[in-house]
């Protein structure tokens, strides 16, 4: 799963699809692609979901481990 991060963010946070979608001003179906890895996240998303989350773009992509920064 490529972006099995961001679904683990979602549920530590106690959060839905449909919520984060919200957050982000997209749909549910469009949020659902972007955990599943059927549609890359845009910069813009990705940069918005870290801040969000407290964590780094890195993080989110996988190219570290550590979450908090």
């Amino acid at each position: 799963m490529k972006y099995r991060r961001i679904r683990d963010l979602r549920e530590d946070a106690d959060l839905t699809q449909k919520q984060v979608a919200e957050i982000l001003h997209c749909s549910q179906q469009v949020y659902s692609n972007y955990e599943l890895g059927q549609r890359d996240i845009p910069t813009a998303v990705l940069i918005r979901l870290a801040k969000y989350y407290n964590t780094s773009t890195d993080y989110i992509l996988g190219l570290t481990d550590i979450k908090h920064i």
